[in-house]
């Protein structure tokens, strides 16, 4: 499989995508996710095969991350429809996804079979993966947090909030997961578990920003408009830390994450 053909499966995948998400605008419930799952699996069948191709996990640059992102977008949206049954979901899930394809698609990158000694570990698969499906849960939040802003306003209910909380708490919870699964790779490569690297001082302003995000709606549950603000903060650092940074100098001096 080659890079060239990403076109041809990412173009099957948004048609399926935009035919799911105007079903889901016009209630047609079980037709949207099934149309929207074969978009998914589309997608999925692209990565895979360039996978077997590489001869590796497709997550070194950032055009490879940047097909897991589009993929768990769209999978972010496939879950939050079918649990809580928002129409507007599949199309914004869509858009973002496409938005990704895009630059993909304008600005290819050189996919090498080779991978330098430190992303040799298996850590590397499982630390990017879960950061990457975590990435799609909080984008999905976010998503929901701009809905709740721009369009519910005073129509917000309890549930579009609890909603969004449910998300950030999946989504923190593979964030962790994905931190831990670092620093065990961390340690295998370099010898420490953490050096204070700017893309992981950027990983922890991340976390703790989604965690600042969890105190508040604790202890303040009713300040519902305040606590989207900081979830759209939090995504913000999360930009930053993903691929932010690649634009810091300091990052160019000292980060062993710049490749």
């Amino acid at each position: 499989m080659s890079w060239d053909s990403f076109v041809y499966f990412a173009a099957a995948a948004v048609i399926l995508w935009a035919l799911g998400a105007a079903q889901a605008w016009f209630g047609k419930r079980t037709s949207a996710i099934i149309n929207y799952s074969l978009g998914i699996l589309v997608f999925f069948a692209f990565i895979l095969a360039m996978w077997i191709s590489l001869e590796r996990p497709p997550l070194r640059t950032m055009g490879e991350t940047r097909l897991w992102y589009s993929f768990f977008l769209a999978v972010a949206g496939m879950i939050v429809y079918s649990r809580w049954k928002y129409k507007w979901i599949l199309s914004f899930s869509t858009i973002m996804s496409l938005v990704f394809i895009i630059v993909n698609l304008l600005k290819p990158e050189i996919h090498s079979k080779n991978l330098m000694p430190a992303l040799q570990s298996p850590w590397f698969a499982p630390h990017v993966i879960v950061y990457m499906f975590s990435y799609g849960m909080l984008g999905a939040a976010t998503l929901m947090a701009l809905y709740v802003l721009v369009f519910r306003k005073e129509k917000t209910t309890a549930e579009d909030i609890s909603t969004a909380d449910n998300l950030v708490a999946t989504g923190m919870a593979f964030l962790t997961f994905g931190m831990l699964f670092g620093a065990l790779w961390a340690q295998e490569a370099w010898g420490t578990y953490w050096a204070w690297d700017p893309k992981e001082t950027w990983a922890a302003i991340t976390w703790m920003a989604y965690l600042l995000y969890v105190h508040f709606r604790i202890a303040r549950p009713k300040d519902w408009a305040n606590a989207m603000w900081i979830l759209i903060l939090a995504f913000i650092c999360l930009q930053i830390c993903w691929w932010g940074i690649n634009y810091l100098p300091s990052a160019h001096a000292t980060s062993v994450h710049v490749y």
